[in-house]
């Protein structure tokens, strides 16, 4: 058993626009070198265009869109006798909002369009309709955990 203290989780500042402390977490994912006010400007300005674009609350789909993206299983490797397998484990609370989150910023951000206005937009328009890379990202990991779902015995 490791002998280090576990890790200091700090208080979070809900933003300014939406009180939420998920579009707080979204917006300091997403910033790059503490450019905090360009990426909330970039976040709203994407909300503002989702709402322009499909005559619906952006920050309605900008939560459906999170939660069509959290996993629900992925794997962890654990070495059994010599071998490494990949065992299907359930994500915790707290690493599924997480991942869903980097998912759709680094879907965002590979995607075409020119700005990333247009870009985060169109992927959180795409994933509140079940599409785009960061479902595909989901689906993925629930096929390998589906797939090694015989190694499941080896999880404790």
């Amino acid at each position: 058993m490791s002998r280090k203290k576990g890790a200091i989780i700090r208080a979070l500042q809900p933003d300014p626009k939406y009180k939420s402390l998920l579009v707080s977490r979204f917006i300091n994912n997403m910033f790059w070198d503490g450019k905090r006010t360009i990426g909330q400007a970039v976040f709203y300005d994407t909300l503002t265009m989702i709402e322009k674009k499909t005559k619906e609350d952006g920050f309605a789909l900008f939560q459906r869109a999170i939660n069509n993206v959290k996993p629900v299983l992925e794997v962890r490797p654990r070495r059994v006798g010599g071998a490494t397998y990949q065992i299907p484990m359930e994500v915790p609370a707290a690493r599924r909002e997480t991942l869903a989150i980097k998912w759709l910023i680094r879907a965002a951000r590979t995607r075409s369009e020119y700005r990333m206005v247009d870009r985060l937009g169109n992927e959180l328009i795409d994933a509140a309709k079940n599409q785009g890379s960061a479902i595909k990202k989901k689906e993925e990991t629930h096929k390998m955990a589906e797939a090694n779902r015989a190694f499941a015995h080896y999880r404790w």
